[in-house]
């Protein structure tokens, strides 16, 4: 059974006392049928009031059951209307009919929904794919250099430098740098900056999102390492003539081999 409310208990209680003071001081008691009239000064309404009564009596033996429940009779202009009693209900701790609802929130009890999971383990559902990447890529490379020969020069002639001598294409940036600072700067110093930073990148960016419209920092921060060394490639390769000076394509030809 559950516990009523110390506040209910209370005001049944108060209400009680002043019905009490009321009978005491010699008012007249209301008819039956005014008895809705009588209790509105109460807070309890008057069909609650007549079923605890009804409880009461049944509990101490003078109510009739409620399959023998009978019309009751009031007068009331001088006529008789037949009304049905309502049965009485079940009485609480000290026979008051009070009932406590409780409502309790679904989601503070269980969590019906699920939440999506977009984390997978390493193993093996990302290496075994970069092991089958890895493994066509180098099956590739095998069968395409068997029927197509590599774009090799003829021998090296140690009585003959070319000129201008460059680099392959991806070390053309280093070789720009070597034209304009000193060989620890260009080939230290810079570079291993880059790479530093580009190593702190993730720890700078802590952004979980995969959109780009997110990730503005992280993608700034590579568009200006690609284009650096982009811009230094496409010197060293279209703008460098003999003795590795600045030159004009359009002008004097373009100086590289493929």
């Amino acid at each position: 059974m559950t516990e009523i409310p110390e506040h209910l208990l209370k005001r049944a209680q108060a209400a009680k006392e002043k019905a009490a003071a009321k009978a005491s001081e010699g008012e007249a008691a209301a008819p039956a049928g005014d008895a809705p009239a009588a209790a509105s000064d109460s807070r309890i309404p008057a069909h609650l009031l007549e079923r605890s009564k009804a409880a009461k009596a049944k509990s101490a033996g003078g109510a009739a059951s409620a399959g023998d429940a009978a019309p009751v009779a009031a007068a009331a202009g001088g006529g008789g209307v037949a009304t049905l009693a309502a049965p009485p209900l079940a009485a609480g701790p000290g026979g008051h009919t009070q009932r406590l609802l409780t409502v309790v929130k679904s989601g503070s009890i269980q969590d019906v929904k699920a939440k999506p999971q977009d984390k997978v383990h390493v193993w093996p559902h990302l290496l075994v794919i970069e092991f089958a990447a890895a493994l066509l890529l180098t099956v590739f490379t095998t069968v395409f250099s068997i029927f197509v020969n590599a774009p090799l020069l003829e021998l090296a002639n140690v009585n003959q430098t070319p000129n201008p001598s460059k680099a392959p294409w991806y070390f053309l940036g280093l070789q720009e740098l070597l034209t304009m600072f000193h060989p620890m700067v260009a080939g230290v110093t810079i570079p291993g900056m880059g790479l530093f930073l580009l190593i702190l990148a993730p720890y700078v960016d802590r952004n979980p999102s995969n959109k780009p419209e997110d990730r503005k920092f992280a993608i700034s921060l590579m568009t200006v390492h690609l284009m650096f060394w982009a811009t230094l490639v496409m010197i060293g390769t279209f703008f460098r003539g003999p003795g590795f000076n600045f030159t004009f394509p359009w002008k004097d030809g373009l100086f590289f081999d493929l």
